[in-house]
């Protein structure tokens, strides 16, 4: 298949890496200097619908995958769905699911879905009245896409009363106790398929201390977690939810992500994300030992009962996020990057392996690679630095505690003036 990635970040190089096994004709927009190393690259196209539609037009591709939420949102898999482009990833009425809280909340009690009770508000007082009927700690969600940042967890009432005012509408909701699994699942519209639960990091320090992030971290799998906990997701959450969204005629085509709060009362719902996570998507795809390339393509054009489930390969992923000065509030941008050689050859050595060699990576022991989230190229042809997360090491060996080592043992080779990461990801699992 030709494919084409949309998309700059960790989360789109860890797709590409894996598409990379399975194909020769692989492209990526804009891509990042990573993903050049795999995929043809065209950093002239920005991630909306229409310079998308522009250059599937140009390429014929088999099979468009979208990575980010907002060109999803803008209705990028409608334009390429209407020009005759199969797509992975769903239509600007479904992705609302991760554009709206409220939308999303609505589906859920339409579909008896399990999660927090929550109310939306549009006005201070409306705010102010939600925030004491829960009592804290308080959560606070901005309705509206925010890069994984608007949402705060808080035990100081003027803090989320700030927050509230500054989202203008937004969902507050009751606190969910219990640890936090993402589950992906993979939709053609009608039916399902779970990927691997993962879990991941977003407070910015360690300990879970600081501002929420994008994502510092996360790991998979899980071996304290129910041995059935895809399934019960699956039969709970994902595929309520899916006929839900088929019901009202916006069929869910693409990956359905579910944050869940795994609590005494069972799973319930966090949010949805309309997209892979990131950086999830990084260990998730790390340990995917059958082909990521069909699956996808079935999604998209209708025939998920008809290919293979995922096999996934033993052993455990840990991803570390290496980040610029100044995240989450004010990233520095424009410091150079120096990979260790020994860093540049274990990336080397692993970025083409992909999911289709998973015995030859097996065979190596634990080992880490690094993916490129926020990085570019500057008017010399240096590697630097260009986004908040710059940086994604990936760590993979035979359990949890050899992947993480794998992971730290690579990072610490990493140079970037400024840059840091959390100490405690995947820390005791």
């Amino acid at each position: 298949m030709r494919i084409l990635v949309i998309g700059s970040g960790g989360r789109e190089h860890a797709i590409v890496r894996a598409l990379s096994a399975e194909t020769g004709s692989l492209h990526a927009a804009p891509g990042n200097p990573g993903i050049a190393a795999l995929a043809e690259t065209h950093r002239d196209t920005a991630a909306v619908p229409e310079q998308i539609v522009a250059l599937a037009r140009k390429l014929s591709p088999d099979l468009v995958v979208i990575g980010p939420e907002a060109p999803l949102v803008a209705g990028a898999a409608d334009a390429l769905r209407e020009n005759g482009v199969a797509c992975f990833g769903p239509d600007a009425a479904a992705a609302r699911i991760e554009g709206s809280k409220s939308f999303a909340k609505q589906v859920m009690a339409e579909a008896g879905i399990p999660t927090a009770a929550s109310f939306t508000c549009r006005t201070a007082a409306e705010a102010d009245q939600a925030l004491a009927a829960f009592g804290p700690p308080y959560v606070v969600k901005d309705d509206a896409l925010a890069a994984g940042k608007g949402v705060l967890v808080t035990g100081d009432l003027e803090a989320a009363r700030a927050h509230a005012r500054g989202c203008g509408k937004v969902v507050i909701e009751e606190f969910l106790d219990g640890p936090e699994v993402s589950l992906f699942a993979v939709s053609d519209g009608v039916s399902a398929v779970p990927l691997l639960p993962a879990q991941d990091f977003k407070r910015a320090r360690d300990g879970d201390q600081g501002p929420n992030t994008g994502g510092m971290g996360a790991y998979a799998p899980l071996p304290w977690a129910p041995a059935d906990l895809a399934g019960q997701a699956i039969d709970r959450v994902v595929q309520p939810a899916i006929d839900a969204l088929a019901r009202r005629g916006t069929p869910y085509r693409g990956l359905l992500y579910a944050g869940l709060a795994l609590t005494a009362a069972g799973p319930k719902v966090i949010e949805f994300n309309a997209r892979f996570g990131d950086p999830e998507t990084q260990v998730v795809l790390d340990r995917l030992a059958s082909p990521l390339g069909p699956l996808l393509h079935a999604a998209a054009t209708g025939g998920l009962a008809g290919v293979a489930r995922p096999l996934w390969r033993p052993g455990s992923a840990v991803v570390v996020v290496i980040a610029a000065e100044g995240y989450p509030e004010a990233p520095v941008k424009g410091d150079k990057i120096i990979l260790a050689e020994r860093s540049v050859a274990r990336e080397a050595g692993t970025a083409r392996t992909g999911a289709g060699s998973a015995h030859a990576q097996e065979s190596e022991g634990p080992h880490a690679y690094v993916l490129h989230a926020g990085t570019a190229r500057d008017g010399a042809g240096e590697l630097v630095s260009a986004g908040g997360r710059v940086l994604n090491v990936v760590g993979s060996g035979a359990d949890t505690g050899a992947a993480r080592a794998a992971a730290y043992e690579l990072a610490g080779t990493v140079q970037m003036r400024g840059g840091w990461y959390r100490r405690d990801i995947a820390a005791g699992q």
